[in-house]
């Protein structure tokens, strides 16, 4: 196992995406995944996202007791807060690979969590940024999560 795995909101809210039903498998896989092997990590910032999507953007969007639930199983898995170091650390992240604000948040999150996996489609599969490595969960359908971990140990 390669430690502690970060997962971005966009992998959290294909779960509850009824009209992408090989990317809602997908992050299942990895869902299930992550909670037995009791390395699942992400931040408060994710939490937020996740809420306001899965009851404002997503179609048919979630009721906002079902969302609050979600958020509530959610964080069990220690939600980092986005603090000022974190900020600090950001900031640089943003300048130095010209990354969206947000996405550099979510780099920063995952660097302070020390987890070696970060789960997310948005930023480049494969790249690195530090020990911490960009998983596109989507990328190799015919992989599953398990081995996807094995071949990062």
């Amino acid at each position: 196992m390669t430690g502690s795995v970060f997962v971005d909101t966009n992998v959290l809210v294909y779960r509850h995406d009824l009209t992408n039903p090989l990317k809602q498998s997908r992050a299942d896989d990895w869902y299930r995944l992550l909670w037995r092997q009791h390395c699942g990590r992400l931040s408060f910032q994710v939490l937020q996202e996740l809420y306001s999507t899965l009851t404002r953007k997503l179609k048919p969007g979630l009721e906002a007791s079902k969302a609050r639930q979600i958020v509530c199983v959610l964080a069990q898995w220690r939600p980092v807060p986005i603090d000022v170091d974190i900020l600090e650390r950001a900031w640089l992240l943003e300048e130095r690979y010209t990354m969206s604000w947000w996405d550099a948040l979510i780099v920063a999150a995952a660097q302070a969590c020390e987890c070696n996996v970060l789960l997310t489609e948005d930023l480049q599969h494969g790249q690195t940024f530090g020990a911490l490595r960009v998983v596109d969960p989507f990328a190799s359908p015919e992989l599953m999560p398990e081995a996807v971990l094995e071949a990062l140990a």
